[in-house]
């Protein structure tokens, strides 16, 4: 199952480099921003369930769409770029195991506890 979960987030991955290239923004802004949504792990700084709260909302492919699918109708791209890149984001990290996190340890994710 963990393979097959593996390869559709990599496809994911693909459909967000995809979406990114009919965007006009030059190629070197999607390796550039892609690590961004990681800043959600300074809540983490805080406590554990801070952390996971801000870091799952950097996550959230749902928050991701919504906010692509608003950049659309106000054909803001800039919003799409948001959009693209968190969902891009979160779907690279589900393929390496990092899911949504619980509120009592970075390690325990809806993917199961990362480094098992």
């Amino acid at each position: 199952m963990k393979t097959i979960l593996k390869i559709e987030e990599l496809a994911q991955f693909i459909l967000g480099i995809f979406l990114f290239s009919q965007l006009n923004f030059a190629w070197w802004w999607f390796p550039a921003l892609l690590l961004l949504p990681d800043i959600g792990m300074l809540g983490y700084l805080i406590n554990p369930k801070i952390g996971a709260f801000i870091y799952n909302i950097f996550h959230h492919k749902a928050i991701a769409i919504v906010i692509g699918l608003i950049g659309f109708y106000f054909s803001n791209s800039f919003l799409i770029l948001i959009g693209v890149i968190l969902f891009s984001h979160a779907s690279f990290d589900r393929v390496f195991g990092y899911g949504l996190k619980y509120p009592d340890s970075f390690k325990n994710t809806h993917l199961g506890s990362i480094g098992n």
